[in-house]
């Protein structure tokens, strides 16, 4: 007996499923939480620089931040965070209102001003931390604009020619130049190029020739610088690149040149908007801890209902245990008396779903073993009658002849072989009924035309049935299994009409199907016996005489032969009037 029964081990497994379902959820919820948490300022993190950068090109294409609003809403809504920008001075400008439990407002985090970049930051490499994209107050005018790209493209065409492959950009000053670095271009292209001894269209040219809206500002710029640079001179160049450079000062000097940069600075101020303060959070960010716990509160409460869980789930489990017990307890019951002998035991159950159905799958069950019990009891029987009058037959002659009673002539010879053969007829129907029922029945089907095989069929059955058949009717079917199958019908027939009677074969298609009948003006069957004709040593005449019936194991092996085809036999008959038998077959698919 086992240790443990149904009712210990089904409310054991409950109480340890809702235990861990209570464990498992809080455990995901505070897992869930703070990996929420984390990737929201993963989020933040990977948008920081994108934002900062966003930021800073703003300011530098625009004086103020009166009309900013829209612009950080979208930089906020694709990188799925919260911006807030504040003016040093001004109001605070959201890209969306603060949400409940929020802080009002953001503490500044980072400094934006176009003119002091932190390349670190922003993944940049401005030279001098200026965005290149402060134009004012070296802006091209539109003439200029032309004039230098005339030269360009000049400059573009002779390198092609030798086979260069340059790409025109601009600054955004809109002075254009060639990706190209000057070293690689031919000295005949070079010369395209100069203008008063300075390049014009190389992004490595060391200084270039300003247009006049250059030399205005990089005038205005040494004005600036002549205060704080000293023993040096001042020429002011652009390179290449739009950089402001001091020619006059080949040893570059630092103090020098922060003194230019300064100057720089002061210049472009006016044309950019004023420095601001701006900061990055996660959408919903209520300003408390990134890690995430649970409170003493929230561990009571969470205990109190996994207990209330528990006891709920126990309650239930007992509930369904004894539903089930009753039921398998009167199933084990029923198990026993049948193992016992008793083929009467069957269960009976007032439940319901699942244990209903395994009740009635066991009855059925019971029903089934019986009904077999009583086939097997009664094929015994006849297997043993339908041998032992052949061998009765075969016995008595040959211990006549042993005796000297009766002589071994030729009629004597050939009757003892005459039961031979019906012994060895059984024998093989009893073989091909036994690979049928274990699946090994083997089947070598091909394409044939059934009105010539109904024709062989009928003269081998000594010429008395009638051939009727659609021409080219073809099937794909194991001619000597098919043959055996309609040959057995054609033998039954001729067994049980009589002489001045018809036997037909007709064979016809009917939609997909391929139809056989073997039709008969025989006595016919009995409409009670018509569900049986079919099962194994059933003969409509119960006395087993040779003479009007066989073994009765013909029908039994049609049925088994067209349903290895893929087919089905069935039979109607009238008494006094005759019987059909039909075999449906799958007709050939006509080739593609």
């Amino acid at each position: 007996m086992p240790r443990y029964g149904l009712r210990t081990r089904l409310l054991a497994g409950t109480i340890l499923v809702a235990a861990s379902a209570v464990a498992a959820t809080a455990w995901l919820s505070v897992q869930r939480a703070t990996t929420s948490i984390a990737q929201r300022e993963n989020v933040v993190r990977d948008a920081y620089p994108l934002v900062y950068e966003s930021m800073v090109d703003y300011a530098a294409t625009h004086t103020d931040w009166s009309g900013a609003g829209p612009f950080v809403d979208g930089i906020a809504q694709e990188l799925a965070v919260r911006v807030v920008v504040t003016p040093v001075g001004g109001t605070p400008i959201e890209s969306s209102p603060a949400s409940a439990g929020e802080r009002p407002g953001a503490e500044p985090s980072v400094a934006i001003d176009p003119l002091t970049v932190d390349n670190a930051l922003a993944g940049t490499q401005f030279p001098d931390g200026i965005d290149p994209k402060v134009a004012s107050p070296f802006q091209l005018t539109p003439q200029e604009h032309s004039d230098l790209e005339v030269l360009v493209e000049k400059e573009s065409a002779c390198l092609k020619r030798h086979g260069l492959d340059p790409t025109i950009a601009e600054l955004a000053g809109g002075r254009p130049y060639l990706r190209l670095p000057r070293a690689s271009a031919p000295q005949s292209c070079q010369s395209v190029l100069t203008d008063g001894g300075g390049y014009v269209g190389f992004e490595d040219s060391p200084w270039v020739t300003p247009t006049g809206t250059e030399q205005a500002a990089l005038t205005q710029l040494s004005a600036s610088v002549k205060g704080c640079l000293q023993g040096v001179g001042v020429k002011l160049a652009l390179t290449g690149s739009g950089e402001v450079t001091n020619i006059a000062d080949p040893a570059d000097n630092p103090r020098d040149r922060a003194c230019l940069l300064n100057a720089r600075r002061l210049q472009l101020r006016p044309y950019v908007a004023p420095a601001a303060f701006m900061a990055a959070m996660p959408l919903g960010n209520t300003g408390g801890q990134a890690a995430v716990g649970l409170s003493r509160a929230d561990t009571a409460r969470i205990a109190g209902v996994a207990t209330l869980v528990v006891l709920f789930t126990v309650g239930v489990a007992m509930l369904l245990a004894n539903r089930v017990i009753r039921p398998v307890r009167a199933l084990t019951e029923a198990t026993r008396r049948m193992r016992a002998g008793d083929g009467t035991a069957r269960a009976t159950t007032g439940s319901r779903w699942e244990i209903a159905e395994l009740t009635a799958a066991f009855n059925e069950m019971a029903e089934h073993v019986a009904r077999t019990d009583r086939q097997r009891k009664e094929m015994v029987n006849d297997i043993s009658h339908e041998l032992r009058t052949p061998l009765s037959t075969i016995k008595g002659w040959l211990i006549a002849a042993n005796d000297g009673v009766a002589d071994l002539d030729a009629e004597l010879v050939s009757s003892l072989l005459e039961e031979t053969q019906l012994l060895q007829h059984l024998v093989d129907d009893l073989r091909d009924l036994a690979l049928a029922d274990a699946g090994q029945l083997r089947l070598e089907p091909v394409e044939l035309d059934l009105g010539d095989l109904l024709r062989h069929i009928a003269a081998a059955g000594g010429g008395r049935a009638e051939v009727s058949a659609t021409p080219e009717l073809r099937v794909v079917a194991d001619p000597m299994r098919l043959r055996q199958a309609v040959g057995n019908l054609v033998a039954n027939a001729e067994r049980h009409t009589p002489p001045e009677g018809r036997i037909t074969l007709r064979a016809y298609q009917s939609g997909s199907d391929v139809l056989v009948e073997v039709a008969d003006t025989g006595p016919g069957i009995a409409e009670a016996d018509l569900p049986s004709v079919f099962d194994r040593f059933w003969r409509a005449d119960k006395s087993r005489n040779r003479r009007t019936g066989g073994s009765g194991l013909g029908l039994a092996i049609v049925r088994q032969l067209v349903e290895a085809h893929g087919g089905e036999v069935s039979v109607i008959s009238t008494l006094g009037a005759g019987t059909t038998f039909t075999i449906r077959l799958p007709a050939a698919k006509d080739p593609a």
